[in-house]
């Protein structure tokens, strides 16, 4: 800790990289409008190690660890204090929980009343069309809390990576929580969608009864519609059919999905676990499953394609 804090009836957010960055990019966001405070660093040394090294002028440079920072809001009302966490990873699958168990104790000695996590959504939808919420609670006396908030619940599937740890190990401990997950087109899960995390935003202001100025996110958000726009126009101008006014096709929609992974960049701390499972799969091949499905969630197959096939011509040859 940096600065001592006395918060009060404090409540939680977490937030790091992950599909849209529509997570970080809504505590970021909320951070800096509030003018939130940064108080305390949790060391993440232990929780990550080096895979690969920068280049700066031709030099070869150790790239710079990630960090984790916490950030501390004194709500004036004094109804509920707000206490962020931001993060520069997701640390590889085998330090998770660790991780997880980390935030939590800390969490846990500032007598933190509920935590949040945000979470991205694939979904049939259109970039045009407004994102939905779905909420996912660690007690079922939580739900009534959102009574009256436009969410959808979550009745069933899954919630990958940290944001599921993490919110498993709080209902282990009988700590309140729930993650909110924002609708974003399955075409275009590697760029950034403000307007999904501005959803989350607008459903977690109105939870916590606060005003936050969303004026910017939401021109961040027409700004990345209108290229997503001109990008679907070249794509159907470049596609010998006349008609201005037909329907996307699903070939348009593959053909986006290229383009935008090819112009969009995966996070490095999902880098970081991709290089990891290979790792693990060349040990043990059942956790090639795992790592299709990372790759999936990236929309990174083709990239790794040769190297995730490898793996089952290694396990061929020890077959033999």
């Amino acid at each position: 800790m940096t600065k001592k804090i006395t918060p009060k009836n404090p409540i939680f957010i977490a937030a790091w990289p992950g599909m849209g960055h529509v997570a970080i990019k809504a505590a970021v966001y909320l951070k800096d409008k509030l003018q939130a405070q940064h108080f305390a660093k949790l060391d993440t040394d232990k929780f990550s190690y080096q895979t690969d090294v920068v280049i700066h002028n031709s030099l070869i440079q150790m790239d710079r660890l990630p960090s984790g920072n916490f950030y501390y809001w004194e709500n004036k009302f004094r109804k509920n204090d707000l206490i962020i966490f931001l993060s520069d990873i997701q640390p590889p699958p085998e330090k998770s929980e660790a991780y997880a168990r980390a935030i939590l104790e800390f969490t846990a000695s500032l007598k933190v009343k509920m935590m949040f996590t945000f979470a991205a959504m694939l979904s049939a939808m259109s970039h045009t069309h407004t994102p939905k919420v779905w909420l996912a609670v660690t007690q079922q006396k939580l739900i009534d809390d959102f009574k009256g908030i436009d969410t959808r619940l979550m009745e069933s599937g899954q919630v990958n990576g940290l944001n599921g740890i993490f919110l498993g190990y709080a209902k282990k401990k009988k700590m309140n929580g729930a993650c909110l997950l924002g609708e974003i087109p399955f075409y275009a899960g590697q760029i950034e969608n403000p307007r999904s995390s501005m959803a989350v935003l607008n459903t977690l202001t109105k939870y916590l009864g606060i005003n936050l100025d969303l004026t910017e996110l939401s021109l961040t958000a027409k700004a990345m519609e209108d290229e997503i726009e001109k990008l679907i126009e070249h794509i159907k101008e470049t596609s010998g059919v006349d008609e201005e006014d037909r329907p996307i096709t699903s070939d348009d929609i593959e053909r986006m999905r290229n383009i935008l992974s090819s112009q969009s960049q995966i996070p490095h701390s999902a880098k970081r676990q991709i290089e990891e499972l290979f790792l693990q799969a060349r040990d043990d091949l059942s956790c090639a499953v795992e790592l299709k499905r990372k790759l999936d969630e990236w929309n990174a197959y083709k990239d790794y394609e040769d190297r995730f096939l490898e793996l089952f011509k290694r396990g061929d040859e020890r077959g033999n």
